[in-house]
């Protein structure tokens, strides 16, 4: 059983007591102006709007989320084991286990983390005596993780206390054994190492519990950006104590209760027929794109439930591995940048209370230290921007011409606003949105006011972005289509919101409609009807890479979904029709997801949820399948490598992208511009032949609306909508097939039924 602590990370403030989150000095600030004036004027005066240097400085001990090293647990038995059968109760969060030995004796364990008990916990019996059991912990998959000194706590608890790297943080594991009344327990230490064992019992359980120094409360100027809290030894042995006094069936109800109230209020049916005699593994061999398998795809979209309320309920939101780690360095960090976005794209959609964590993490470890960011770096004062990592990392990183790969300039703070409207848009929570949501908004579109300047390169009144690349492209530019769709979202979300934030600041309101008017919105049509990436008309036809990035209006953004000519662009003459066309262009131009820099599942889900958004079934579920049989492990992980596979790198970014595309495919209610501008709830949009009958239950919908579904044959049967009280009116229409089937404005306990015929 892995022990991953959430906040178990390399680097920062504890391994170099310099660290400054990838910041400039405060006293290098008029120089950096200087040098920002100095870039602003090179891409103004170049022929091309472009520059290829950029001003980045070295990621220095940003760090790495890490594994803590497995808890083994070994069973003194030569048996040959028969019947054996392993399986996860996705109704339950727990992994279950069951085999029968050669004497007749079956064997049952079961494992699960629980959020109440912030615990997790292994479990097995016997229908005889259980052979002679030993727990230990072992690092050796972590091959430069300083060896732990673990001991014994008591005669039933090892306890581990070690250094993710030295210096560097410290954590600490604590692991207790009850078994049935007649065992014995005994804890044997053995130099820096000890174990425990079982003997006697016909059942026995280990609970572990684990924590870090880490205090994300302790990441502002007032503590010194030191991200440092108390040794967490007090903390976990009460939580150790509290779990191990409860019976082992009442942590277990306890943790199903919980995990239940969170999945249950939101379930789907694509009409699958549940195969439970087929091993998991061989369902994904046999899985094909465009012929699916309905019931692994409806297996999957609620695995990647079960991954999001396993990950991002703790202090931290699931980052590129989630909590699922099984090594000391990983992958690009397992880093929190454009990934945590797509990890939170179904949370709201599919009733999910699980985001607040990931607006806590925003507000005390990107907001603080953003300060200095845009004051050192922009020569900016009001607001915040990061470009971010668990210690605060707001500054850029790498080294020379890094655009490719990071240092979009403040879009990753913009892009995660997304999240915080679509929070209140969503629940209606006036409360929560006072006291963080709009704090929030207002501090990132501060910056961003700021940050716009008049356009010097064609000098057409407009205010753009300068510098910036599009994600995760070069060269440096300005005017980036995804800088502008954002910002631009950012900027309505503000003024919707003003009215119920409390805030009596009328001037930033109006400075934020002005620049709204004045801005660039990042929508143009090229040369070979592409939408463009840039203002300047650089795209490439032939450009294949991983990131939508100026496709982000299209989804999960609405500045194209929802492109309303007479707010947008208004000295163009494009339609909708214009823009969503220019958008199918560069979707057809951008490739499959498999293009030469990269082969990720999430670049696959990204394409399915376009499509989908765009009303095209067939490319729909060709991405969406493709995204499965191309990038899905036989354990159900999403993996990138260049030729598909178990031996690729897990990122669960796909695990998440996946639901969010696929139901996409079935309802979509992109957000609009103003509470004025109907809200179109579009059912069925890109209903695959595959899915020929199915059901929604609980969906939400913004405007703090609850929808059911039901289709049959292909087509709508039933539509219900029920709307929550206290809520802010807003016109909104039901649209099937691009017809409107309702339409009614919303208010307070409103209900309505659409039949179909």
């Amino acid at each position: 059983m892995l022990v991953n602590i959430e906040s178990l990370w390399s680097g920062g403030p504890m391994q170099d007591p310099t660290y400054n989150g990838g910041n400039k000095l405060p006293s290098q600030q008029a120089a950096m102006a200087e040098d920002m004036q100095t870039y602003r004027q090179a891409i103004f005066g170049s022929s091309t709007g472009t520059i290829q240097n950029d001003y980045a400085v070295e990621r220095i001990h940003a760090g790495s989320y890490a594994a803590a090293g497995a808890l083994l647990t070994t069973m003194n038995s030569t048996d040959a084991g028969s019947d054996y059968f392993r399986w996860l109760d996705l109704d339950a969060a727990v992994a279950r286990t069951q085999w029968t030995d050669e004497s007749g004796n079956s064997y049952f364990r079961e494992q699960f983390c629980s959020h109440p008990a912030e615990a997790c916990v292994q479990y097995v019996n016997s229908t005889g005596t259980l052979p002679s059991l030993t727990y230990a912990l072992s690092v050796t998959l972590e091959t430069s993780l300083p060896v732990p000194n673990v001991t014994c706590l008591d005669n039933a608890t090892l306890m581990v206390q070690g250094l993710v790297n030295n210096p560097g943080m410290s954590y600490e594991v604590l692991a207790r054994v009850r078994a049935s009344p007649n065992a014995t327990i005994a804890c044997t230490p053995s130099g820096s190492n000890a174990t425990l064992s079982v003997d006697g019992a016909n059942e026995a359980w280990i609970t572990w519990v684990g924590g870090t120094e880490y205090d994300m409360h302790a990441g502002s100027a007032t503590s010194s950006f030191s991200f440092a809290g108390p040794d967490p030894h007090n903390a976990l042995n009460g939580s150790l104590d509290a779990a191990t006094a409860q019976t082992y069936n009442d942590l277990l109800e306890a943790h199903i209760s919980d995990y239940t109230s969170v999945i249950s209020p939101f379930s789907l049916d694509l009409g699958q027929t549940p195969d439970l005699s087929t091993p998991t593994d061989q369902l994904k061999a046999a899985y094909q794109t465009n012929i699916g398998n309905p019931y692994f795809e409806w297996l999957l979209f609620n695995y990647g439930r079960y991954l999001l309320v396993s990950s991002a309920r703790g202090v931290l939101p699931p980052n590129l591995q989630g909590k699922w780690v099984e090594s000391w360095t990983n992958a690009w960090g397992s880093d929190s940048n454009i990934n945590i976005q797509m990890n939170h794209w179904f949370a709201e959609m599919t009733n999910m209370d699980v985001v607040l964590p990931l607006f806590d993490y925003i507000e005390n470890t990107w907001a603080p230290r953003g300060v200095s960011t845009a004051q050192i770096l922009y020569n900016i004062s009001r607001g915040w921007v990061t470009h971010d990592e668990i210690f605060g990392h707001t500054g850029m990183k790498l080294e020379g011409n890094s655009a490719q790969w990071a240092d979009y300039p403040g879009i990753t703070d913009v892009s995660q606003m997304f999240h915080v409207w679509d929070h209140y848009d969503y629940t209606g929570n006036k409360t929560w949105f006072q006291q963080q949501g709009w704090p929030l908004l207002k501090g990132v579109a501060q910056f961003h006011l700021d940050k716009l300047i008049p356009d010097l390169y064609f000098n057409d009144s407009t205010l753009v972005t300068a510098p910036c690349n599009s994600p995760e492209q070069v060269p440096i530019t300005f005017g980036c289509a995804h800088a502008q769709q954002v910002i631009w979202q950012l900027f309505n979300a503000i003024e919707k919101g003003y009215q119920v934030s409390g805030d009596t600041d009328t001037s930033f309101l109006e400075e934020i409609r002005s620049k709204r008017a004045q801005m660039d919105n990042g929508i143009h049509i090229g040369s070979w009807g592409q939408l463009q990436e840039w203002k300047v008309d650089m795209d490439s036809p032939t450009d294949t890479h991983r990131h939508l990035s100026h496709l982000i209006g299209l989804y999960p953004g609405y500045a194209i979904a929802s492109y309303d000519p007479s707010i947008q662009n208004s000295s163009t003459t494009y339609t909708k029709s214009d823009v969503l066309a220019a958008a199918e262009t560069s979707l057809y131009h951008r490739g499959n997801g498999t293009g030469p820099d990269a082969d990720a599942g999430w670049e696959k889900a990204w394409r399915a949820a376009c499509w989908a958004q765009l009303g095209n079934a067939s490319e729909f579920y060709f991405e969406l399948s493709y995204t499965i049989e191309r990038n899905i492990a036989p354990n159900l992980f999403s993996i990138y490598t260049p030729t598909g596979g178990p031996d690729g790198i897990f990122q669960i970014d796909a695990n998440f992208g996946y639901p969010a595309a696929l139901l996409n495919g079935l309802l979509q209610a992109p957000d609009v511009a103003s509470y004025s501008t109907p809200l179109v709830i579009t059912i069925l949009p890109a209903l695959p032949d595959v899915w020929p009958a199915g059901s929604i239950k609980g969906a939400r919908v913004r405007g703090g609306m609850t929808l059911d579904l039901e289709w049959a044959e292909g087509k709508p049967t039933l539509v219900n909508v029920t709307v929550d009280e206290g809520i802010t009116a807003r016109p909104v229409e039901v649209v099937y097939g691009g017809d409107v089937v309702t339409s009614f404005t919303t208010s307070g306990g409103l209900t309505k039924s659409i039949g179909f015929s």
